[in-house]
């Protein structure tokens, strides 16, 4: 029987290891985050090209009086599938919610929300990321609570879940409403 030499687990394990770092490093709710230059600051325009099937509001989203979250998203994004469901809990309670896919195809898009259902009010493509600057997107996803005359009063780069939403995102909103 030949002999395997243990130089071969190290891949694997190497592997396993960083992707373990980065999924730590995805999830951590510890204060560290790169502060947003957004906050305090009126919203940058929404993106003005819908997803086909899903129109954007007429007059438009960020300035109408309402508080709101904006949410960046892909259906290539792992963390955005987990962040679904309390998006959708999100918009059953009555949070309005209008999503941007960013770097996505209009297809892809659209199959992830039929696929998870679609807490949206209405969603804009950003299929070349052009608008993520503008925003100071890191990455997807990401979330911002806005003022109803369109101040941006929290981002939150990383993926909500029911903790944060109890922690971070209802303060932000009373402070929102409170605006």
């Amino acid at each position: 029987m030949a002999k395997v030499s243990p130089f071969v687990l190290i891949p694997p394990v190497a592997f396993a290891a960083l992707a373990g770092l980065f999924a730590a490093g995805m999830l951590r709710d510890d204060g560290q985050e790169l502060p947003s230059a957004l906050v305090g600051q009126i919203a940058p325009a929404f993106p003005e090209t819908p997803l086909p099937g899903y129109p954007l509001p007429e007059g438009g989203v960020l300035a109408d009086g309402e508080v709101k979250l904006v949410n960046f998203f892909a259906s290539w994004c792992a963390p955005c599938r987990l962040e679904h469901p309390v998006l959708t809990a999100l918009a059953e309670q009555g949070v309005p919610v209008y999503g941007i896919a960013y770097k996505d195809s209009p297809g892809n898009t659209a199959d992830f929300l039929e696929e998870l259902g679609n807490p949206y009010q209405g969603i804009a493509q950003d299929p070349d990321g052009r608008a993520a600057p503008d925003w100071g997107l890191y990455g997807v996803p990401e979330t911002f609570v806005l003022a109803g005359d369109g101040t941006v009063i929290d981002r939150m780069p990383f993926p909500l879940t029911p903790e944060l939403v109890e922690s971070r995102l209802r303060p932000a909103l009373a402070e929102a409403q409170g605006n």
